[in-house]
């Protein structure tokens, strides 16, 4: 099941420390999401409560949601889906933080969580063209081209890793057909 959020006060507190539990196990396992004022891995879920409640406070139907993905009542994954706020950009949104819970990991959530961004996206606000960026190294480019995303560009070394491990930032695209 897929529940769209789109009001701060819809979020509950266990659903915050769901996500922020779900986000720590992403990426203690590796995951490519981390927070800018996040230490680097490993994380508890408490590095992440700030950045879950910047999330929270900027729900608004027109420009983010959250969408959350639960199997049985338990939280297996999420994304947050943003209008962009420039004028000449408002016709296109923003997919950050997607994330399956690692016990919820090759059973399709990702797929799901992405087939209804997409439809949220296009029906519910209006957006035309959808972007994300990926790491590369973690064959996550190929999730999404076969979610009907295109590769559009790369940042060559633009997100160091590790001493000696720097990946390319992989830019890609949707168009949301009416």
């Amino acid at each position: 099941m897929i529940t769209q959020i789109s009001r701060s006060q819809d979020v509950t507190a266990a659903a915050g420390r769901d996500l922020a539990e779900c986000w720590a196990g992403v990426i203690n396992a590796g995951g490519a999401v981390v927070p800018v004022d996040c230490p680097l891995p490993p994380v508890a879920p408490a590095a992440l409560r700030p950045a879950v409640e910047r999330i929270v406070r900027e729900l608004s139907s027109d420009r983010s949601r959250l969408l959350l993905a639960s199997v049985d009542g338990t939280l297996a994954g999420w994304t947050v889906l943003r209008r962009a706020q420039h004028p000449l950009e408002a016709h296109c949104g923003t997919v950050n933080h997607v994330q399956t819970h690692v016990r919820f990991r090759n059973r399709g959530v990702g797929a799901a969580l992405m087939r209804h961004v997409a439809a949220v996206a296009r029906d519910g606000m209006g957006l035309e063209r959808l972007r994300l960026t990926v790491r590369s190294g973690l064959g996550l480019e190929d999730f999404y081209r076969k979610a009907g995303w295109t590769e559009v560009g790369r940042w060559p070394g633009a997100l160091r890793v590790a001493p000696g491990d720097d990946r390319d930032e992989i830019l890609m695209s949707l168009a949301l057909s009416t």
